[in-house]
């Protein structure tokens, strides 16, 4: 793992014949992955980002609550 401003590599995963991935355990650690947790892909043109459902509830709530006011 290689690390420079907050910014990490982990390394390469290969996709399974499923579609499945493999998250590095320094990747699962750092970011608090668990067993059960609900992740989000995202991406555009130029890749993909997983992104862990509470997180991006809580930057929805926090949008929804500036349309509010």
């Amino acid at each position: 793992m290689q690390e420079k401003d907050g910014r990490y590599i982990f390394g390469v995963v290969k996709v399974g014949d499923k579609g499945q991935i493999v998250i590095p355990k320094d990747a699962r650690k750092i970011y608090n992955v668990q067993p059960g947790n609900t992740l989000m892909l995202l991406g555009d043109q130029k890749g993909m980002a997983l992104l862990k459902t509470d997180i991006f509830q809580s930057i929805l709530d926090q949008a929804m609550e500036g349309l509010t006011k």
